[in-house]
C-alpha cells in the first residue's frame, strides 16, 4: 500500500516545497497568482486568459514605388474578465518617424512619415484619425462603446506607408526586393498582470504579441513572387504550372529543388502572367505574419521529417539573390536545423508546416521566416540562422514578451545554437564560437551595467541589454543542465513548454515550471543566477595534499553557481579530472572544499570552467 502511496506522497511534497515562494516578486504579478491566473505550480491558474484575434489582411505593392497600402478587417476577442474601453493599438512603423524615440541615430534614408490611417471604423463607426497628432508605436483608441467580458469587437482599418530605404528589420532590401514586417496596425496585448502593453517601441526593443489567426493577401505586380509567413492558399493561381510541381515536389523532397532559378526569373515565365497577382496566405495561432517580395530572388526548397512518430514534414524554403553563395545552402543548413531541434533540444516537432530564410540584412527572427545578411562565411550564415530558426520554440512557440523579458527567448536561441553546433561542428569548435561571440566581452567587462540582474527587464535596461539577453541567461540555463542532468533538464523543460505553449509565461512561470518539472526545489539555483549581481569568477583558496591525494578549498569570488572541472596532475604525470556540478554551491555560494583522491601524490591542480569563463584565472591554478 506504501509503494502504491509513495508518488503521491513525493507529489505532495514536491507541490508544498515549491509553493514556498523564496524568490522576489513583482507586486503587480503577486496579484496575477492571487487571483488565480497564474499558479505556483508553475502552471496557468484556473483564471488564466488571454485575449485573441481573427486578422484579415489585404496589402498591394509595386516596385519600386515604394508605398504600401493596405486594408484589414480585425475582430478582436476579449476573454478577459475586464470592461475595456479602449483598445491599445501598436503602429511599429512609426519608429521611422523623424522624432520617434529612438536608442540610436539613423541616416535620412530610415526616415519616413511612418504609417498614415486613411480611415478607422469601429463596428461602423468612424473614428477620428489625425495622422500629424497620432505618431507613436503606441496609440490608445477610445472605443464608441465598451467592450465586455467574453465579448467581440470588429475594426476596419485602411492605411498606407512607404518602405524605408534603409533595411534593417524590415524595408527596401533593393529596389525590387522588400522585406515587409510589422507592417500593419495591430491591437496589442492585455494580459493578466500588467493590462495594456504600452511599451514604446525603441528600435531595439523585440516584440509581444497575441496568438492570432490570419489570412494575408498580397496583390503585386506580374513576376514578383511572394514568400510569407504561413501557408500558400492558392499557388495554382499565381504560379505557372511547371513551378507549381516544383513546389508541389519539394513538400515530399530531401534534396533541394530549384522552384525559380536565375533563367527561369529572366525568363518571366514563373508567375501567372496578369498584371496584377494577389497571393493569399493562411496562419492560425500564432503572434505574427510577415513577408518577402522581389522579382528577382531566386527560390529553393526542400523538406523534412519534424516529428518521426507521425511522419510530418516541414516545409524548409529559401529566397535570395543568385550570386550569394552563402544561401546556396540555406535549405538544406534549415532541414537540418529543423530535424535537429525536433529530434535533440529542446526535443519536441517543429510545430509549424513551413519555414524560410530570406536573404536581407536583419539577421532577425519572424514566425516561419527569418530575414538573414549576406555573408562570405558559409559556416558563420549556418550559425546565424541556426539561432534565428531556434527561436521558433521562444518566442513563437511560447508567447514570450520579448519587450520586458528578452532573456526568455534569446537566452534559449542562445543555448540551443551551440547544442546544435556542436553536432555539426564537433564540441571544440561549437564552444570556442560561443566563448568568443557571447561570453568573453561580459566577463571581462567589470562595467556596471554588467552585472544587473538578468531579471531586470530589459525595456528598462541600456547599454547591458545584450548580455542580460544573450550570454548570461544562456550560460544559466546550461548550468542548470549541467546539474540536472540531461534527461531530468529535458524532462524539467518539457514540462514549461507543455505548461505554456501558445500561451504567454513569464520568469516565474518558468521558475515554478523547472521545479516542479524536475521535482526539486530549484529556487537557490534561480535567485543565484537570475535575481543577483553575481558573476563568474573562481579561485584557489588553498590545497592541501598527502600521499595519496588531497584537498582543494576554492572560493566563489564572483558569486555565480557554475560547473567546473577540478584537473589534478599528479606526480608521475598522470591527471585526473574531478567534475563539480553547480549543487556544490547550494549550501555555502561562497566557497568549498573538494577531495581529491588518488595513488600518487599531486603535483599541480588547475580549475578549468570550460564555457564559464573566469574573469580572473591568475588564481585557478596551483603548482607544488
Amino acid at each position: 500500500m506504501f509503494k502504491k502511496l509513495l508518488p503521491v506522497i513525493l507529489a505532495i511534497i514536491v507541490v508544498q516545497t515549491v509553493s514556498a515562494q523564496t524568490l522576489y516578486i513583482p507586486r503587480d504579478i503577486t496579484k496575477a497568482f492571487n487571483k488565480g491566473t497564474r499558479d505556483v505550480n508553475g502552471k496557468p491558474g484556473k483564471n488564466y486568459w488571454q485575449n485573441r484575434a481573427r486578422y484579415n489582411i489585404h496589402i498591394t505593392a509595386a516596385p519600386p514605388n515604394r508605398t504600401i497600402t493596405g486594408t484589414e478587417e480585425i475582430v478582436y476577442i476579449n476573454n478577459s474578465p475586464d470592461t475595456l474601453r479602449s483598445l491599445n493599438m501598436k503602429l511599429i512603423v512609426n519608429i521611422h518617424r523623424p522624432g520617434a524615440v529612438r536608442l540610436a541615430p539613423v541616416s535620412n534614408r530610415y526616415l519616413t512619415d511612418g504609417v498614415q490611417i486613411d480611415t478607422f471604423k469601429v463596428n461602423d463607426a468612424m473614428i477620428n484619425w489625425d495622422n500629424a497628432a497620432r505618431g507613436a508605436t503606441n496609440d490608445a483608441v477610445r472605443l464608441p462603446k465598451s467592450l465586455m467580458p467574453h465579448d467581440s469587437v470588429r475594426l476596419n482599418i485602411a492605411w498606407h506607408y512607404q518602405v524605408s530605404l534603409q533595411s534593417e528589420r524590415e524595408g527596401m532590401i533593393d529596389s525590387t526586393t522588400y522585406y515587409l514586417a510589422y507592417f500593419y496596425p495591430r491591437v496589442s496585448v492585455y494580459d493578466d498582470y500588467n493590462g495594456w502593453d504600452r511599451l514604446p517601441f525603441n528600435d531595439a526593443l523585440e516584440f509581444y504579441n497575441d496568438f492570432n489567426d490570419y489570412k494575408l493577401s498580397v496583390t503585386i505586380p506580374k513576376n514578383y513572387i511572394v514568400w510569407s509567413t504561413g501557408t500558400l492558399q492558392n499557388a495554382s493561381q499565381v504560379l505557372q504550372p511547371e513551378y507549381l510541381k516544383r513546389l508541389q515536389a519539394s513538400f515530399k523532397s530531401d534534396s533541394t529543388i530549384h522552384i525559380a532559378t536565375a533563367q527561369d526569373l529572366a525568363s518571366k515565365k514563373v508567375t501567372a502572367q496578369k498584371d496584377m497577382n494577389t497571393w493569399v496566405w493562411t496562419a492560425d495561432n500564432i503572434t505574427d505574419v510577415a513577408l518577402g517580395i522581389s522579382d528577382h530572388y531566386v527560390w529553393d526548397a526542400a523538406s523534412v521529417v519534424v516529428d518521426k512518430k507521425t511522419g510530418r514534414r516541414a516545409s524548409m524554403q529559401a529566397a535570395f539573390a543568385d550570386a550569394s553563395q552563402d544561401f546556396h545552402h540555406s535549405v538544406q543548413y534549415g532541414r537540418n536545423s529543423l530535424g535537429w531541434f525536433s529530434e535533440n533540444w529542446p526535443g519536441m516537432p517543429y510545430p509549424f508546416p513551413k519555414m524560410t530564410a530570406f536573404q536581407g540584412f536583419a539577421d532577425m527572427e519572424y514566425p516561419m521566416m527569418v530575414n538573414d545578411s549576406h555573408t562570405p562565411d558559409v559556416r558563420f550564415a549556418q550559425f546565424v540562422q541556426d539561432h534565428e530558426i531556434a527561436h521558433t520554440y521562444f518566442p513563437f512557440y511560447m508567447g514570450i514578451n520579448e519587450t520586458r523579458y528578452g532573456y526568455m527567448d534569446e537566452g534559449w536561441a542562445t543555448t540551443f545554437e551551440l547544442l546544435i553546433g556542436g553536432a555539426e561542428v564537433g564540441k571544440d569548435a561549437a564552444e570556442r564560437l560561443y566563448k568568443g561571440f557571447r561570453v568573453n566581452r561580459y566577463t571581462h567587462d567589470p562595467s556596471t551595467f554588467e552585472d544587473l540582474p538578468i531579471i531586470t527587464p530589459t525595456s528598462e535596461l541600456m547599454a547591458g541589454a545584450g548580455n542580460n539577453e544573450y550570454g548570461k541567461p544562456s550560460l544559466s540555463y546550461l548550468a542548470l543542465k549541467d546539474m540536472l542532468g540531461d534527461e531530468l533538464f529535458k524532462k524539467a523543460l518539457h514540462t514549461y513548454m507543455d505548461n505554456w505553449h501558445g500561451k504567454h509565461p513569464i520568469p516565474w512561470d518558468y521558475f515554478n515550471s523547472m521545479s516542479a518539472g524536475s521535482g526539486k526545489n530549484l529556487n537557490w539555483f534561480f535567485k543565484n543566477w537570475f535575481f543577483t549581481n553575481n558573476y563568474i569568477d573562481i579561485a584557489i583558496d588553498k590545497v592541501t595534499t598527502s600521499a595519496t591525494g588531497g584537498v582543494v578549498d576554492i572560493k566563489n569570488i564572483g558569486g555565480f553557481a557554475i560547473p567546473f572541472d577540478v584537473v589534478v596532475t599528479y606526480a608521475d604525470g598522470s591527471s585526473k579530472t574531478f567534475h563539480q556540478t553547480p549543487a556544490v554551491w547550494q549550501n555555502n555560494q561562497t566557497g568549498f572544499s573538494v577531495n581529491l583522491t588518488g595513488t600518487q601524490a599531486i603535483s599541480s591542480v588547475k580549475l578549468d570552467n570550460g564555457i564559464f569563463m573566469d574573469a580572473d584565472e591568475s588564481n585557478n591554478s596551483w603548482k607544488k
